[in-house]
């Protein structure tokens, strides 16, 4: 098979992911060519593209109509909706995931935005969808905020798998590391088995949107891979610190870093350059359908990020001295995310509400 730049980049390393879900890319073989030739290992999902995806199709109509008959909230409806979608999807990885030990594979639903703060909730929702969900590979989405935190460690020490979402900066993707690791040790001394898998999603186009017209020329479109590259040295230092190689000896696996909010939202600039910036090993790259096709044609699979690069560190400070605060942006960010999410969340709830009356009339 000759390679294309997607299978190049896997073979080097990273691993790829569709970061969408419709019923249509599972009917209709599309999914299932992107494994074969564009070397697609696994799948995420999230509210705003289910609301795209219920809105453009009436692949989903007969579901909602069933289920409006029983009644059933407009919660249920949507995971009902998604897991259905994910369950075909995680089938279809399966053998990516059985062949890679279960590091890779796997498929991603996102708890309730509106249990962001709720730790206690937000675990029991997790433990509730990971179960209904009824596949190994199937991760449950939480965001790294403070009450995530707290769920993502009770996730992971009751054998959930998480994909911890909204992070941003180096010091946030330490906190959902340090809680992951919290978890692992806390299973190693219960007698459990010390491989849950998970990964740290940390979002990149999001800082260039935020600082757009506040940097001078020179310092434009640089922000999110100058943070991502700082993120890709932190996870290097941490995953290779004594506390893990302690833990790789009891059969432990480090929790995997992986980029979101790949896509490029400036038209003036190149459509592969977070794909091409970020390319790392023992990272997963989770990219939009356009962006992963555009790679395939034009992108270049070139040399994987090191660990620490004094270059980087020197552009953040550059972006410090332009009156960026990398920190507080950070939190800004995690917050704006959540709230984005939580609107995406409300839209969908309320388009299922609008098929819903329509089945009942």
């Amino acid at each position: 098979m000759r390679l294309n730049p997607t299978n190049e980049l896997y073979r080097a390393g990273q691993s790829l992911w569709l970061d969408n879900i419709t019923r249509d890319l599972l009917t209709s073989g599309r999914l299932e060519r992107y494994i074969a030739n564009l070397s697609v290992t696994g799948l995420t999902s999230n509210p705003t593209i289910y609301d795209k995806a219920i809105e453009g199709s009436q692949a989903y109509d007969a579901l909602i109509n069933e289920l409006a008959a029983l009644q059933a909230t407009n919660e249920d409806v949507f995971f009902e909706i998604a897991l259905d979608d994910l369950r075909r999807a995680a089938d279809l990885f399966t053998p990516v995931h059985a062949r890679t030990s279960g590091v890779d594979g796997f498929v991603s639903l996102e708890v309730s935005p509106l249990l962001a703060h709720d730790a206690k909730a937000t675990f029991t929702e997790a433990v509730r969808l990971h179960a209904k969900g009824d596949r190994p590979n199937l991760f449950i989405k939480i965001p790294g905020t403070t009450a995530g935190l707290s769920a993502i460690e009770h996730a992971i020490f009751a054998g959930v798998p998480v994909n911890v979402t909204l992070l941003f900066s180096a010091d946030q993707y330490l906190a959902a590391a340090n809680a992951y690791t919290r978890a692992i040790e806390r299973r190693l001394d219960a007698g459990l088995d010390p491989y849950v898998a998970s990964v740290a999603s940390v979002f990149v186009s999001r800082w260039d949107g935020a600082i757009a017209g506040d940097v001078p020329s020179q310092l434009k479109l640089k922000l999110g891979l100058a943070t991502a590259r700082q993120t890709y040295a932190t996870y290097r230092r941490f995953i290779h610190s004594d506390r893990w190689l302690r833990l790789l000896n009891e059969g432990a696996r480090p929790q995997r870093l992986l980029w979101a909010s790949t896509g490029t939202k400036d038209p003036s600039a190149s459509d592969v350059m977070y794909v091409e910036g970020l390319a790392a090993a023992f990272t997963v790259n989770t990219m939009p359908e356009d962006t992963l096709l555009a790679f395939a044609d034009h992108g270049r699979a070139g040399q994987m990020l090191a660990g620490n690069d004094p270059e980087n560190d020197a552009l953040l400070a550059s972006f410090a001295e332009a009156g960026i605060d990398v920190g507080n942006l950070a939190q800004r960010l995690q917050v704006s995310g959540t709230q984005s999410f939580v609107k995406s969340w409300q839209s969908l709830l309320s388009r299922i509400d609008s098929k819903m009356a329509t089945a009942t009339r």
